[in-house]
């Protein structure tokens, strides 16, 4: 019962995180950025260059949408049905969100001629937001699904993946407004909005080491391999004042994950003893590759 709890709350923790990221994203979006006839990265940014090309007819929610879901369809082979669940959230979310405060703020910027810090201000809600959206293990859709698709086969932060998208996107902007001065607000929306990702993810992906002493030191390495999909090492020891014998179970992970490993080791053994540490230079499968 204590464990079904304990999946509920976090479960619920999660989903009210991807919400408060989606508000910020929202907020930041329409207020800050397009307000100013920004072109961001990612589908937003796509769905920004149909709002405008189309005379403003066709509402960013709605174009976001509909190309979520042909995304969304596309991803679920990839990534699973549980990112999805999520993702499909976070899309209804976001579009929801958008749809609030195009309505709520009638296409009019909060900060009126001052585009560069419009910018800036846009550029770290969303950032924020989305940082929040990918802590929960979860996802806007987009080139967000793109990113973490890069990212769950490569040890690359899902900022630097959407990056390479954002280029293209940004840049195609000039088509259309035909002003240089755009593009370069636009671009420096995408290094902040990024940095501002990565920052919050704890961006530089280093790697954890985990010492974990506990009694039930079977059922934990048992979970750490089926639902976190990690391998670990159990060692032998013995106590330096007890003398008695005990095992200690080593994990390597990414940083990303050291919240999923304590709450794992927590609804086993709330007693446990954990060491965590913070490591450099971890090669092999699922970490980097070894460059000779």
């Amino acid at each position: 019962m204590k464990l079904i709890n304990n999946k509920v709350y976090f479960a619920v923790q999660d989903y009210l995180m991807i919400l408060l990221g989606t508000l910020l994203y929202g907020f930041g979006f329409n207020a800050f950025i397009l307000s100013n006839e920004i072109i961001t990265g990612g589908v937003s940014g796509i769905c920004a260059l149909i709002f405008f090309a189309s005379n403003e007819i066709i509402p960013v929610s709605v174009s976001y949408f509909v190309i979520n879901v042909v995304l969304l369809l596309a991803a679920l082979k990839i990534l699973g049905l549980k990112f999805l669940i999520k993702t499909i959230f976070g899309v209804f979310s976001l579009s929801a969100s958008l749809s609030f405060f195009e309505w709520l703020l009638k296409g009019q910027p909060l900060l009126h001629d001052q585009p560069f810090m419009s910018i800036i201000i846009g550029a770290f809600l969303c950032g924020a937001g989305l940082g929040l959206v990918f802590s929960a293990n979860g996802s806007t859709g987009g080139t967000d699904i793109v990113g973490a698709i890069v990212n769950k086969y490569k040890n690359i932060s899902i900022g630097r993946a959407l990056l390479f998208c954002d280029f293209i996107i940004i840049g195609s902007s000039f088509f259309l407004f035909h002003d240089v001065e755009k593009i370069v607000f636009g671009f420096v929306e995408m290094f902040v909005s990024n940095y501002i990702i990565d920052a919050v993810l704890n961006g530089n992906r280093q790697s954890v080491q985990f010492l974990i002493f506990s009694q039930k030191y079977d059922e934990i390495a048992e979970r750490i391999i089926h639902d976190l999909d990690r391998g670990c090492t159990i060692l032998d020891g013995v106590g330096g004042y007890s003398r008695k014998p005990v095992k200690v179970v080593v994990l390597l992970a990414k940083k990303s994950e050291s919240v999923s490993i304590f709450r794992l080791v927590k609804q086993i053994d709330h007693q446990a003893f954990i060491s965590q540490s913070i490591v450099r230079g971890v090669y092999g499968e699922g970490f980097d590759q070894i460059k000779t």
